[in-house]
């Protein structure tokens, strides 16, 4: 499915019956062959739209997967880059496609194993995972793990028009997703409707983290003319400030 590379219909199924962790076990061999892999040209535009911010010293891909955004560190950062995941099959994927030296980490990302040692956090595609009552604590590790000027940066996309074909689909599947999990266990959490931007932009503030929108007009724009895509950049403030 997808491509001759990619999974089944029948291995897309198990995967959807399985928990988040196991589902991406499973999935990992085949995941850089779906379009759940995040696009080149939105880690292009996020690393043009980073890099004159930085500089960045040590960079962290949050829920990193098969490590996309490991590979966008690698373009910014100059003393080292991680990428942690849940899934230990997402991470041996993501080692053994690297493209230079990596640090793989298996963590939560609801207790990062580490101080505030980074400079610069990404995350891309991920906070589907997270229940929205999740959000604020995730936020506050990723403020925990910055140092003082930090940032942590990932991109959101406009949302659909309400009675568009896109609205319609991700209104069906997280429905279907959420009467799966009412019937089902163990839950596989992944929605497309918990992350709207003014919650988003108020769970960030709460956590110490100043944000700021950069459009990203490469990836497109509405028929409005404004781009359907911007990064946010979330700069941690200065502790005992």
């Amino acid at each position: 499915m997808f491509s001759p590379g990619g999974p089944t219909v029948r291995e897309l199924a198990v995967q959807a019956l399985s928990s988040v962790e196991r589902g991406y076990d499973l999935l990992a061999p085949k995941f850089d062959a779906t379009p759940f892999r995040t696009p080149e040209r939105v880690l292009d535009a996020t690393a043009a739209a980073l890099r004159p911010l930085g500089p960045y010293a040590r960079g962290l891909d949050l829920c990193c997967g098969t490590g996309a955004g490991v590979g966008v560190l690698q373009r910014l950062c100059t003393e080292g880059v991680v990428g942690l995941d849940r899934s230990a099959g997402m991470l041996a994927a993501g080692r053994a496609s690297a493209a230079g030296p990596a640090e793989w980490v298996r963590a939560d990302a609801l207790a990062l194993p580490f101080g505030p040692v980074f400079q610069l956090v990404v995350s891309f595609g991920a906070f589907g995972h997270f229940l929205a009552s999740e959000r604020p604590a995730l936020f506050r590790r990723v403020s925990e793990v910055l140092c003082d000027g930090g940032r942590f940066a990932f991109p959101v996309a406009a949302p659909p028009r309400p009675g568009s074909a896109a609205y319609w689909a991700t209104l069906g599947f997280d429905t279907a997703m959420r009467l799966r999990n009412a019937l089902h266990r163990p839950r596989f959490v992944m929605y497309y409707r918990t992350f709207p931007l003014r919650d988003v932009l108020a769970d960030l503030h709460a956590a110490d983290l100043v944000p700021r929108l950069h459009p990203l007009p490469d990836l497109g724009r509405r028929p409005d003319g404004t781009p359907r895509a911007a990064l946010v950049v979330a700069t941690r403030t200065r502790r005992g400030a």
